[in-house]
């Protein structure tokens, strides 16, 4: 073989390329590389975007990542065009939006969190006789995955696969309330009055995510339907991420006083005894 060609064998054929075609293979190599090199500086901006705790400007970012001010800009672009980071325009900064946890959600959805629950669900109905869920976050909304009517004979009305707003349903604002600030600011952002008790005020919904984290549950007051309440609790995985959240669900006349207080006790140990399986199953070792 002469110098000025490279010689590739594969089975059954050997293909001589010419000095020309070696250097095209050599800068297709090149130019794999220059991606992979991209998409690694990418994905390092995106997770220090993610664990920032506020806001991130051009030059924060540039001086994390080790690249320049316009490579950032264009990396910033991308991950706004593909829904991963939105920017303020006045003030120059960026965060991470929630497509990233929903995909966090999909492969923490592989733990078999229904399997998990459906026992303590069953237990739970019966100590509070009233209608109890599980759900998960899926695109900004909850979806019911079990559903447990209550023996009561007025109960509510819901279908397991129904989604839901998160901001305004017990499961959801359970779930919200354990996301980062930021995420929990986007949705502050987007409140649609779903009844006349829906919470649409930014400042009043983080301010009602700081109780929730603070007291372990949350309080749905007719906020999706009139007449109806939702005591929720998340379900937390051992690292802190939020798996989904369970609920008891009854018309407002049978959550007031003591009873409130009551089922919110027996729906956090609930979640608690939940996420307790769930760590077992993920880490054998530790049962």
């Amino acid at each position: 073989m002469h110098g000025t060609s490279r010689r590739i064998d594969c089975p059954g054929n050997t293909f001589a390329l010419t000095a020309m075609a070696a250097r095209w293979f050599d800068g297709l190599s090149k130019e794999k590389t220059d991606m992979n090199n991209t998409l690694i500086k990418g994905m390092h901006l995106l997770e220090y975007l993610a664990r920032s705790d506020h806001p991130v400007g051009v030059t924060e970012l540039a001086r994390a990542v080790g690249l320049g001010k316009s490579g950032v800009h264009r990396l910033l672009q991308a991950l706004v065009e593909l829904g991963f980071a939105r920017k303020d325009d006045d003030k120059g900064v960026y965060w991470v939006t929630l497509k990233l946890w929903e995909l966090g959600q999909l492969v923490l959805s592989r733990l078999d969190l229904r399997r998990a629950a459906e026992a303590p669900l069953h237990a739970l109905r019966e100590a509070t006789r009233e209608t109890v869920h599980l759900s998960v976050m899926e695109g900004g909304q909850v979806v019911y995955v079990i559903r447990l009517d209550s023996p009561q004979p007025v109960r509510l009305s819901s279908e397991v696969g129904r989604r839901a707003p998160a901001y305004c349903v017990s499961t959801g604002k359970a779930i919200l309330a354990f996301l980062p600030p930021a995420q929990q600011e986007e949705v502050a952002r987007n409140l649609v009055a779903q009844t006349e008790h829906t919470i649409v005020d930014p400042q009043e919904f983080m301010r009602e995510m700081a109780r929730i984290r603070a007291q372990g549950y949350s309080v749905s007051r007719g906020e999706w339907t009139v007449g109806v309440w939702g005591i929720g609790a998340p379900i937390l995985a051992s690292n802190g991420h939020v798996l989904g959240a369970i609920s008891a669900t009854a018309p407002m006349e049978r959550f007031q006083g003591k009873a409130l207080k009551k089922t919110a006790e027996l729906v956090v140990a609930t979640a608690a005894a939940i996420a307790k399986d769930i760590d077992s199953r993920s880490n054998p070792a530790s049962i």
